[in-house]
């Protein structure tokens, strides 16, 4: 093998395994959305101004961040086009997420939200021909069949089971899932921040709507808030955008697997959730799924 095609390979190694660091650095900080939100709800807060506060302090971050780049500037239209989307994109996605995770619990919420590769898989194919493997399928089908189990057997929360509650988070999913070809089509036009500040402008509009906003609220609560603004949100979304810069749009969505796993483990620690066995077996199939991702070996 030539010296030159030998270093392209390990070029392209290397960006694919920062890609996967990126993805799980963002799927670690989404893991801690379900725990922070409770504090939250279990504080006072209605679920959509928590959602409100994820939204408008993530704002903050993002458009202070793309200041301080240089990347603030966007085109009227296009910046219109980010709010539009952030109506739906962060608006209904972050509502959703906080109904579910107050009426069927916050393992519940994050194991749910992961129906979203499915989606991921029929968007990158249908807009940006991605090939989608036998591997690759092979995990989406795992990956959903620990969410099934997770759906079937009632939730985390003991004794409790909410239609409403299942039905809001795999809303959340299919939101959550238009995120990636969004997020794709204009990476290359615009950074991480700008995308995600304007976007989450529109976010803030839909959500202050149809919820009273409070400011007297406890430091302990506004330490929660925080966390879920600057953690869940910007952090993990400007990580998440890194990644994808570097794998498909697949492999990021069934990577980020690991965050309800985690998220799982979070709520079952501080806040006593807890699945039946076959549960706990579902998001054992998870992870699996996100082990059988990553050492895929083809090309993107």
């Amino acid at each position: 093998m030539k010296e030159g095609s030998k270093g392209s390979l390990l070029l392209q190694s290397s960006s694919t395994s920062s890609g996967y660091m990126w993805i799980l650095f963002a799927a670690f900080f989404w893991s801690l959305l379900g725990v922070s939100s409770k504090y939250c709800i279990a504080g006072g807060v209605q679920p959509l101004e928590t959602a409100f506060w994820r939204a408008a302090i993530g704002c903050i971050c993002f458009l202070i961040h793309a200041a301080l780049t240089r990347s603030l500037r966007v085109k009227i239209r296009d910046a219109l086009i980010f709010m539009l989307f952030g109506l739906w994109g962060t608006g209904v996605f972050f509502a959703a997420m906080q109904m579910s995770i107050k009426l069927s619990g916050g393992a519940t919420a994050v194991v749910l939200l992961y129906t979203a590769p499915v989606w991921v898989a029929f968007f990158s194919r249908l807009l940006f021909g991605e090939h989608i493997t036998r591997r690759k399928a092979l995990a989406i089908g795992i990956a959903l069949c620990g969410t099934a189990l997770v759906c079937f057997t009632g939730g985390s929360i003991p004794g409790e089971t909410s239609v409403l509650g299942i039905a809001c988070g795999l809303l959340a999913g299919f939101s959550y899932a238009t995120h990636y070809p969004f997020y794709r089509w204009w990476q290359a036009r615009y950074s991480t921040a700008a995308i995600y500040g304007y976007m989450l402008i529109g976010g803030i509009v839909s959500l202050g709507l149809f919820e009273p906003i409070h400011l007297d609220h406890s430091p302990q609560i506004w330490g929660w808030l925080f966390i879920l603004g600057f953690l869940t949100c910007y952090l993990a979304y400007f990580c998440y955008g890194m990644g994808l810069k570097r794998i498909s749009l697949v492999r990021a969505a069934v990577t980020c697997h690991l965050e309800p796993v985690l998220g799982t483990l979070w709520v079952w620690l501080f806040w006593d959730e807890n699945f039946t066995p076959l549960g706990w077996l579902g998001g054992a199939l998870v992870l699996g799924a996100v082990l059988l991702l990553t050492t895929d070996k083809s090309k993107e």
